[in-house]
């Protein structure tokens, strides 16, 4: 077996095949039609293991058999195993997950909810800002002292919330960052007023409707670390915080 067909063996079995079910339908393609003999000839498949997996490709629709004198099997076409296969893996994947809203549901026996999650990495601290951006009703403000933080899904993010109502407020000393939103409709542009040597490390900052907050941080092998919380008391406690001191520290 080829490496080619060895990867497509791989790929079946991600589908749901058993290694000898995807051996045996790839044989009979090749072969277009053949018995259990044929099929043994021209895969590592053991002849006796063939019938139990036809019967099992047949079980499935993938492949038909022959009432002759020796048994002879036939593969259905590619477009059919192809809808076949894909009708298959959506019932598992809709059962799978199905069963994880059902346990998601329901009550534990000891109940227990994280306040503060950690998101390590540039790409993942760029998607749930995105996130809370978007979940955001009433009011968003945004800092970061980085214009490489300011990403173009991001930026779009903040002005669409701004063109349906929400108060976007955009905190930042770099010019760059600023300027990216100096005509974007109902944004409002602030500078911090105060700087400190060592924040070279901060990040950025995101508060959304008073009770989502992220805030991160820079360097380490992660690149940059954030904290989150959303609809918690250590949310709401520490957007007030920070708005009760002025200066959202996030040049």
């Amino acid at each position: 077996m080829n490496s080619d067909e060895a990867k497509a063996v791989d790929a079946f079995e991600q589908l749901g095949l058993t290694s000898y079910e995807a051996k045996v339908f790839i044989a009979l393609h090749r072969l277009s039609a053949g018995t259990a003999r044929d099929v043994a000839d021209a895969t590592d498949v053991p002849r006796s293991q063939v019938y139990s997996v036809a019967d099992s490709l047949e079980d499935r629709g993938l492949l038909e058999v022959q009432q002759s004198k020796p048994i002879r099997y036939r593969p259905v076409s590619v477009e059919e195993a192809r809808e076949i296969l894909r009708e298959e893996f959506e019932r598992e994947q809709d059962r799978a997950f199905d069963y994880v809203e059902t346990v998601k549901s329901e009550p534990a026996g000891e109940e227990t909810q994280e306040d503060i999650w950690t998101v390590r990495g540039r790409d993942r601290v760029d998607d749930r800002t995105v996130d809370i951006l978007s979940q955001a009703e009433e009011r968003i403000v945004f800092g970061t002292r980085r214009t490489d933080l300011l990403t173009d899904a991001i930026e779009r993010t903040l002005a669409e919330r701004a063109r349906n109502g929400v108060a976007v407020i955009v905190v930042s000393r770099a010019p760059g960052v600023r300027e990216r939103f100096a005509d974007v409709e109902g944004v409002i542009v602030e500078r911090p007023p105060g700087h400190r040597a060592d924040e070279q490390q901060s990040g950025r900052i995101v508060i959304g409707d008073d009770d989502s907050i992220l805030v991160s941080v820079l360097g380490g092998e992660d690149g940059e670390t954030a904290i989150w919380s959303a609809g918690s008391l250590f949310a709401a406690v520490l957007i007030q915080l920070i708005e009760a001191s002025e200066e959202l520290r996030v040049e």
